[in-house]
């Protein structure tokens, strides 16, 4: 297959990963942050804002997305006492779901529970994949931008964070599986911990299949007819920056956690293909990683998640 055939699109948005958007949760209360958070710097102006006990939802206006994207930060149970610093996982969600599918599919409030951590869920796109795309035809659709260059620097003004790379992970399932792999691939220095949960690890293997579930599942939700990688023709130096498996140096020195189901289908099984090429490629570069294969398709191992957890705690700088 080449870079200009077509995949059914049947098959991409099945494998654009996960539930379908979640319906909208009442808040606790309303108002100020109580993180005394302010919106007017980084390009950002917070444009709403609830507490749910431990979870601070915003929504914020921005120039890097044409709608106003939601995150969710889950702190620590005494994050208000103790006046301690704590470190950071980003977690992003697959496609066809938004900033709340942790905290409403995965319990990610159980999973952190006692946990020295803070959690921030951003929204992604339906189908986003965590790119600037090449084209969007309903205003600018720069989820990258948003993520690395205003929502981290949010964060770190607005939280007691460690702003640097021992201090922070990212994690993601499906869609942002990748987007978790391809921002600590471009970002160097951001990131000690890196896990994809089913998330793609390879994007021009099987004739490019991965690069076909962006450009197709976002052209038909997110861009208007717009492209990820562009089309008929992929900007193919846009790909090669965002795919792993031609970015295995960025990889050194880093805790690198997959995971990825054993059964045949539609979307695990490209995706077990992928990660195994990426394993097989930092085994022969000496790069250390963790990984598992486990029973089932393509959804979030409750265990799994709870491992990354556990695991990104150990590894960066304590509370």
């Amino acid at each position: 297959m080449t870079s200009d055939q077509a995949v059914s699109r049947r098959t991409l948005f099945k494998a654009v990963g996960g539930a379908a958007a979640l319906g909208s949760v009442g808040a606790l209360s309303l108002g100020a942050s109580p993180a005394g958070a302010v919106g007017n710097g980084f390009g950002l102006t917070i444009t709403d804002h609830a507490t749910f006990d431990r979870m601070e939802y915003y929504r914020f206006a921005t120039s890097n997305i044409s709608w106003q994207p939601g995150v969710n930060v889950l702190l620590p149970s005494d994050y208000y006492t103790s006046g301690r610093r704590y470190p950071v996982m980003y977690l992003l969600h697959g496609g066809a779901q938004d900033f709340r599918k942790f905290d409403m599919e995965d319990d990610i409030r159980g999973l952190t529970a006692g946990k020295n951590l803070i959690v921030v869920m951003p929204d992604g796109g339906t189908a986003g994949w965590y790119c600037n795309p090449v084209s969007a035809y309903n205003g600018p659709r720069n989820w990258e931008s948003f993520h690395m260059n205003q929502l981290i620097p949010w964060i770190d003004a607005n939280f007691r964070t460690y702003a640097e790379y021992d201090g922070r992970a990212v994690s993601g399932f499906s869609m942002g599986g990748f987007g978790a792999l391809k921002y600590t691939a471009k970002y160097y220095g951001h990131f000690a911990s890196v896990s994809a949960h089913s998330g793609p690890a390879s994007l021009r293997r099987d004739g490019g299949l991965v690069v076909h579930w962006a450009n197709t599942s976002a052209q038909w939700t997110d861009l208007a007819g717009g492209t990820i990688y562009g089309e008929p023709f992929w900007d193919q130096g846009r790909v090669t920056a965002d795919n792993p498996v031609e970015r295995l140096e960025s990889y050194r020195n880093k805790r690198i956690f997959l995971v990825c189901g054993t059964d045949e289908d539609v979307n695990e099984t490209p995706v077990r293909n992928g990660q195994r090429e990426f394993r097989g490629l930092l085994a022969q570069r000496g790069i250390p990683h963790e990984w598992y294969e486990l029973p089932g398709a393509h959804f979030v191992r409750r265990e799994m998640l709870q491992a990354d957890i556990d695991g990104v705690i150990a590894r960066l700088k304590k509370a």
